[in-house]
């Protein structure tokens, strides 16, 4: 190792981890931004996961095997998740995961339709940034999907910004930046912009929620959350433990379960009053009684309403926390300025010293997309293969197929 690097307070980190098993890295970017539609969660009897799990039903159906969200963190093992989610009061639905067409529908296959960067991180995720850029208008989600549709291969891709929902720069750009106080210890900083030429109202979710284990046998019992106070949110996990997310400004707290709405789905009764999407229905169907008025559940969210002016920005601030902490949001500015001092101070040591400043931040861009990229993959073969009735050494499955080797045949259940 080059010397210079050694003093440098991330590679500090960096070896503590290493040597020290000091939980740097426990906390990142592991959070999908993309679970509908994936071959984990197909249960379906033709292999058409696209189908099977639809961007459509992503907020009412409770996914099996990761979960997604925008600029989002959680744990190592994806059991305690954060992300943020959006309303411009003009959307149909709540943003909190990224749109997209499945390979059916895109002329040029699958595609996301989003606009988002991963501006900065270190290797122990000890600074993050990240960006996502909303429009002011109505998301053109059919537009974007009847459009292409129609369009031949031989054609362009039907973009985002093709639909003239960004015209006149009206929309909002939304920062999302975490600094670790300690390796369980997250502060974290939303900042909304208006780059438009009006002030605009923005609804802000920052949520915090479990990934459903418990659903399925075998998987422990069930964790909770629970209103611990003004603006505060007590998390209990049997193997993670302890953790607390305090909200600045004491916003409203919205509770509900991480459990699907069969209703909406299939047209069944739900077995528990509050589903995976009440937030939806509390916040823009305007449906109250969809959340928990106990303030407990598997999935919460701090809802802030913000009037941003013309050219101007707002900052929420929050804090997410595995030990008690007293004043919250004491030195919160400075936590961030150190470790955006440290960012830079490890950035400029490894960055080869022939690239100009231009080359230098496209380095540590591209580095940061690496970073944030390294997100939690969670598939048990095994119990994939028992939960689709094809495990190819089960009795039950080789008599099913009339073969020894059952891996040709599937009979799901």
């Amino acid at each position: 190792m080059d010397p210079s690097i050694v003093d440098v307070t991330e590679q500090k980190r960096l070896n503590e981890a290493r040597e020290a098993q000091i939980p740097w890295k426990k906390w990142g970017p592991y959070l999908s931004e993309r679970q509908w539609g994936t071959v984990r969660e197909d249960y379906s009897t033709d292999g058409n996961a696209w189908d099977y799990f639809t961007h459509d039903q992503a907020r009412s159906r409770a996914y099996r095997w990761g979960e997604d969200g925008l600029g989002g963190i959680c744990d190592d093992k994806q059991r305690l998740c954060f992300a943020v989610a959006l309303w411009n009061e003009r959307d149909p639905i709540l943003k909190e995961r990224l749109f997209g067409l499945t390979n059916s529908e895109g002329n040029h296959g699958e595609d996301v339709k989003e606009y988002y960067f991963y501006i900065d991180s270190t290797p122990t995720h000890s600074y993050m940034k990240y960006l996502y850029k909303y429009p002011q208008r109505e998301y053109p989600y059919r537009d974007l999907l009847e459009t292409n549709r129609r369009r031949s291969r031989e054609e362009f891709e039907y973009e985002l910004l093709d639909t003239g929902v960004f015209d006149d720069d009206r929309y909002f750009d939304v920062f999302v930046e975490y600094a670790k106080e300690g390796p369980e210890d997250i502060l974290i900083r939303i900042t909304v912009h208006n780059r438009g030429p009006e002030a605009s109202r923005l609804h802000v979710l920052p949520t915090l929620w479990f990934r459903n284990t418990w659903s399925s046998a075998g998987e422990g019992p069930k964790p909770s959350l629970r209103e611990s106070g003004p603006g505060a949110i007590q998390a209990s996990h049997p193997e993670l433990g302890e953790y607390e997310l305090s909200c600045d400004g004491a916003p409203e707290l919205l509770f509900t379960e991480n459990e699907s709405n069969t209703h909406r789905l299939w047209g069944e009764s739900n077995a528990a009053p509050y589903v995976k999407d009440a937030f939806h229905a509390c916040v823009i169907a305007g449906h109250p009684d969809a959340v928990n008025p106990a303030g407990v559940g598997t999935k919460a969210a701090a809802h802030y309403i913000l009037d941003v002016p013309a050219a101007g920005s707002r900052t929420i601030r929050l804090r997410l926390a595995g030990s008690s902490v007293d004043d919250a949001f004491h030195g919160f500015e400075a936590g961030f300025s150190r470790r955006i001092a440290e960012a830079d101070e490890f950035y400029e040591r490894i960055t080869p010293k022939s690239l100009n400043e231009d080359q230098r931040r496209v380095h540590r861009q591209a580095l940061a997309g690496m970073l944030w990229s390294k997100q939690y993959y969670y598939f048990d073969l095994e119990h994939w293969l028992r939960e689709h009735g094809s495990h190819p050494l089960l009795e039950s499955v080789r008599a099913a197929c009339g073969t020894g080797s059952g891996f040709t045949c599937s009979t799901p259940t």
